[in-house]
């Protein structure tokens, strides 16, 4: 595959990729790697592997079992996916922070973000997936900053 074949197919692969976040199909979403990676910019944190996927999902599905997203632009270049999306969700279950553990609100957030997706060359897999946040801004949205 190649030229605009696999542009159409990386693109297809991402959305499909943010989907199934939304719907907890964790083996669906694994799939859609190469090699499971996330690089949580704004947190500074890896998580490299599937073991270390599947606890971040866990991790951070506890407190918003409902998150959720909404493309607002999506395009292709070189061997990169760029998305900009709305992160949305619900605060209903308890949330780890460093100051402690916040118990769930029942409040809702939207925050705008953009993440990256980079494929290996000639490949619609998924090799890490990079999202650029203000992790501040799902507190402030929740009103706990």
């Amino acid at each position: 595959m190649e030229g605009q074949a696999l542009a159409d197919a990386r693109l297809q692969v991402v959305r499909d990729h943010m989907r199934l976040e939304c719907e907890h199909d964790w083996d669906a979403v694994i799939a859609t790697f190469a090699h499971p990676r996330y690089e949580m910019y704004g947190a500074g944190q890896v998580f490299d592997g599937e073991d270390a996927v599947r606890r971040y999902f866990a991790a951070s599905r506890t407190p918003f079992p409902d998150q959720g997203n909404e493309v607002i632009a999506i395009a292709h270049g070189g061997d990169t996916v760029l998305v900009e999306f709305w992160l949305t969700g619900t605060h209903l279950g308890p949330l780890r922070l460093p100051t402690g553990v916040v118990e769930a609100t029942g409040k809702t957030f939207r925050v705008r973000i953009a993440a990256s997706f980079e494929f290996a060359p000639g490949s619609d897999r998924i090799v890490c997936e990079r999202p650029y946040f203000d992790q501040g801004a799902v507190l402030r949205a929740l009103g706990l900053a």
